[in-house]
């Protein structure tokens, strides 16, 4: 389940080590491209207080927005399940596809042909330099697993999914998924 290569696709989960780390606290990111020039994903688990709607009042709707991660967080991403209906959707793996023409989006989005559990939206994207997720890795910051959701991830409860991966990858980890998310609390 877990690997020491990633690749595009697969989730980066945060080690407990990381804790106090603003951005990356508890995150779970899909990695949308990794190559040797560096590497992208969203940070699927940590909702913003904002909807679509709050962001482009035009569309009536009340899909949440994602803090994607710290890198130009005033631009808006989204990953879907549905290039069938969103042209120009680049492909990440696994029946997941990361943007397209979003004139397209918003007419589905009105005329309710997609829904939240079609597709996710982000403030911001993480992102690494040539060799930088490489040396997280080896400073023990990320636990790499594939991605054995595949597309339903987009779907996946955010509340719980850290505590969840944390469970899964069991031994020491079991421990740490029922610490408070802030350990000076405890």
């Amino acid at each position: 389940m877990t690997t020491t290569k990633p690749k595009k696709g697969d989730l980066l989960i945060a080690e407990p080590s990381i804790i106090g780390d603003i951005s990356f606290n508890r995150s779970i990111v899909l990695l949308t491209d990794h190559n040797k020039e560096g590497s992208i994903g969203f940070i699927l688990n940590k909702p913003l207080n904002y909807t679509i709607s709050d962001l482009i009042p035009e569309l009536d709707a009340s899909f949440k927005v994602y803090n994607g991660g710290p890198v130009e967080q005033d631009n808006l991403y989204f990953i879907h399940k549905r290039p069938d209906l969103i042209p120009n959707s680049v492909e990440i793996s696994l029946g997941i596809f990361w943007g397209g023409d979003f004139n397209v989006v918003a007419d589905l989005i009105a005329n309710k042909e997609i829904d939240q559990n079609d597709i996710k939206f982000f403030l911001g994207y993480s992102g690494w330099e040539t060799n930088q997720l490489e040396e997280e890795l080896k400073s023990n910051a990320w636990v790499v697993t594939k991605n054995t959701y595949e597309k339903d991830i987009i779907e996946k409860d955010y509340e719980t999914f850290w505590k969840e991966k944390m469970l899964e990858l069991g031994g020491d980890y079991s421990i740490w998924s029922n610490a408070p998310e802030n350990p000076s609390y405890n």
